[in-house]
Formats: C-alpha cells, sequence, structure tokens
C-alpha cells in the first residue's frame, strides 16, 4: 500500500491552502499600513464624503 493515501493529500491541500492565504492576507495588510501607501489611502477614504464643487475642473 502507498503511502500516498487521500487523507495525506487532503491534509498537504489543508495546510498549504492555509499557508497560501495566509501570506496572501499579510501582504495585504502589509501594503496597507506601509507608511508610503498613507496618504493615498487618506485621501481615497475622503473622496465620498467630497461634495462635486470640490472637484476639479473639467471633471463630473
Amino acid at each position: 500500500m502507498s503511502g500516498l493515501t487521500y487523507e495525506t493529500v487532503a491534509r498537504f491541500a489543508q495546510q498549504g491552502g492555509l499557508i497560501y492565504f495566509g501570506a496572501i492576507f499579510l501582504a495585504g495588510v502589509a501594503y496597507a499600513l506601509w507608511p508610503r501607501n498613507r496618504e493615498a489611502f487618506k485621501r481615497l477614504a475622503h473622496l465620498p464624503l467630497q461634495d462635486h464643487e470640490d472637484q476639479p475642473d473639467g471633471q463630473p
């Protein structure tokens, strides 16, 4: 009998998926909290609260 059973493959896939998605999540959090991106995110956070009069000329 081979050592490569369904349970072994399933356990490996679960652990690999957890590590993969954990790394993607941490990369997203690091990008969002990176000091260089702070001003851009502040500006974008207040964008829905701006009136149309606050828009530069030529934009709807």
